[in-house]
């Protein structure tokens, strides 16, 4: 009689533990069928990403072509995303994205700057020129009618990159000569093999003593 009950006691336990695995498994089983649809809508939208954007954006003011700018910005965002991007100054090119081919070239405070490698919040109360800047109305900057009448670019992809360290080569007086300018200019890259007639573009800038 002692071991009937004892059977019917660990039956008993029995039925309890397969219940308690059920309720879990259903409770896991239901989150997930209501959580996975909105994780995964998440996911697709950026919510993550959007989210950090309205958090972490800074206010910032930046002189850009004479104009001036007030703007939110992520702190990771380079000067490069920004103009090209946010304000849609596509002039300035994406090349190599990490300092090495020089297509991304602007002038910040008159000195030349890989836009790829700066943070554009760092730019505050700095004059920021880029190639859309240099002309005044229909005249060229010197450096560009020389870019065109010494024919110095071919697929025209670096060109913009080109002629702003260009300007800056004969600016910062590197341009006495063709070793010296082909040592200041070794940081953009022409896919073409257009550096001959870049050389004589700078070359003829200098010649010209006209102020860039």
């Amino acid at each position: 009689m002692e071991e009937k009950n004892n059977k019917k006691k660990i039956k008993e336990l029995e039925l309890k533990g397969d219940r308690r695995d059920f309720l879990k498994k259903s409770s896991l089983l239901t989150a997930f069928s209501f959580t996975a649809p909105l994780v995964s809508k998440a996911a697709k939208s950026d919510f993550d990403e959007r989210l950090a954007a309205l958090i972490e954006t800074q206010k910032v003011t930046l002189q850009i072509n004479g104009k001036s700018h007030q703007l939110a910005i992520e702190p990771r965002v380079t000067l490069l995303d920004l103009l090209r991007e946010k304000l849609h100054l596509t002039g300035t090119k994406k090349g190599c994205d990490q300092g090495q081919c020089g297509a991304c070239t602007v002038h910040v405070d008159g000195e030349r700057v890989l836009s790829c490698l700066s943070l554009a919040v760092m730019q505050q109360g700095k004059e920021i020129t880029t190639i859309e800047g240099l002309a005044k109305g229909k005249q060229l900057h010197p450096m560009q009618e020389a870019f065109i009448e010494q024919d110095g670019f071919q697929c025209g992809y670096c060109t913009p990159g080109q002629i702003m360290s260009a300007i800056c080569c004969v600016r910062e007086g590197h341009a006495t000569h063709e070793e010296e300018i082909r040592e200041f200019m070794s940081g953009n890259i022409c896919r073409c093999g257009a550096y001959p007639n870049i050389v004589k573009a700078i070359q003829q800038v200098q010649a010209a003593g006209k102020t860039v």
